[in-house]
């Protein structure tokens, strides 16, 4: 066997099969484990790089192009990819200037098949699913989740069940849920609570749960990192930056980036940089105080992907931190936002928490953490179309305790050329301000 389910705690090892998603001797949190000694002799970056623009499955995936990385043994016709990856990786100097560093890269996860990179981690679990016969698969969700886990399960002909907290759902989220198939179930309880539930009913009900403690979603979510690094032409940036809610994409990224040193890939580690919002950010005090240990908050933020106050893998996070030297920020509901409408007005756009990548690099720019010359990737995770509402709130300037600093006023006119016309005589467009 090429790989294996190892406790990140103790050790203690499962067979790539078993139905488990934590330790059954201590609790941790599992991995699966590759053997990189029988790699390092099998693929290369030339190996990855021959499969790039390949119009068959699997390795039209910007996923499955890296399968050797991510499920060496799986037959490929368990794999259930729509295809998913080979997002953009942009160069921005707009948002580089105003961010205050020189190279500055988005990486747009928002351009995957339901609008965010939880499609990545979804192609690996409904893959293992499949490869474990079962017929049923469920997860709670602040939205995106809930979405890449319905289109995936309709794909595949497996029922998807999801449970989402009984308030403040991004509609682009739900809407999406629902159009899928899936069966919804709106709890009244936080994210959190959610959690605890699928986890329980997944284990009385024999359901797949397909939440990020899943280990198999973070294998699919360690190709952003493969694929920016070969956008990059197998160079590591000095920088990569991404928003922190339940943390199962900053330890994927980790991960990623551990084995990419440890086969050679690359020369050095990037640092890894988490942001999370102020109102939902137990990582970032533990991380000031050592990562002595995680204290649940109480989860209040607009970035409702990243609403969390209590994320199921803050160990791996911490691992990951530990392993590339990386730091944890946190930034404000109104710097969220006016950081989203500044990525917006360049034409590429993202939802709340992904905007928290950019407010994070600009903060940490102005702290002296990162240096004007040094090159950073800003990972935006989700689609701008996925909580229109919050847009259309903030160029209002109609969102509870946000003041606005770039909003795009919409005008009201008279059916003529010459009202329009002097509409047009006052603005400036939003690039410019």
């Amino acid at each position: 066997m090429l790989s294996v389910l190892k406790c990140i705690d103790c050790g203690h090892e499962y067979p790539i099969n078993d139905v488990v998603y934590t330790c059954e001797k201590c609790g941790g949190l599992l991995d699966v484990i590759h053997d990189l000694d029988t790699l390092k002799r099998t693929v290369s970056c030339s190996t990855f790089d021959a499969r790039l623009g390949a119009l068959d499955a699997p390795y039209n995936s910007g996923v499955w192009r890296y399968k050797e990385l991510i499920y060496p043994e799986i037959a490929p016709d368990y794999i259930v990819s729509r295809p998913e990856g080979n997002t953009n990786l942009y160069r921005t100097p707009r948002l580089a200037a105003w961010a205050g560093v020189n190279t500055l890269y988005c990486k747009h996860e928002g351009e995957n098949p339901t609008g965010s990179f939880k499609d990545r981690g979804m192609t690996g679990g409904l893959t293992q699913a499949r490869s474990l016969g079962m017929t049923r698969v469920a997860c709670a969700s602040t939205g995106n989740t809930s979405a890449s886990l319905a289109a995936y399960a309709a794909f595949a002909g497996i029922e998807g069940i999801v449970f989402f907290q009984d308030k403040q759902v991004a509609l682009g989220k739900l809407s999406q849920a629902v159009a899928y198939g899936a069966t919804c179930v709106q709890v009244a309880a936080d994210f959190d609570r959610n959690m605890e539930l699928v986890r329980q009913i997944g284990q009385d009900l024999g359901i797949y749960v397909l939440n990020s403690v899943n280990p198999f979603r973070l294998e699919g979510q360690k190709a952003i990192v493969f694929e920016i690094v070969q956008q990059l032409r197998w160079q590591a940036p000095d920088w990569i930056v991404c928003p922190g809610g339940n943390l199962g994409n900053s330890s994927a990224f980790g991960k990623a980036l551990y084995e990419l040193r440890a086969l050679g890939f690359i020369d050095r580690m990037p640092r890894l940089a988490i942001i999370q919002a102020e109102g939902a950010s137990p990582l970032y005090h533990s991380f000031i105080r050592g990562l002595d240990r995680l204290v649940p908050v109480k989860a209040e933020t607009i970035a409702t992907a990243i609403k969390i106050g209590n994320p199921v893998n803050y160990s791996k996070a911490a691992r990951a931190l530990r392993w590339t030297d990386g730091v944890v920020e946190q930034v404000t509901d109104n710097e969220i936002m006016d950081a989203k409408a500044v990525i917006d007005a360049q034409g590429i756009g993202c939802e709340p928490a992904s905007a928290c990548s950019l407010a994070g690099t600009r903060k940490l720019v102005e702290t002296g953490v990162i240096k004007p010359n040094e090159v950073v990737v800003a990972v935006l995770t989700g689609h701008l179309l996925k909580d229109p509402d919050a847009t259309i709130g903030y160029h209002r300037n109609a969102l509870e305790g946000i003041e606005a600093a770039f909003p795009n006023r919409v005008y009201q006119a008279e059916p003529s050329v010459e009202a329009i016309a002097a509409i047009i005589a006052q603005t400036q467009p939003l690039v410019a301000r």
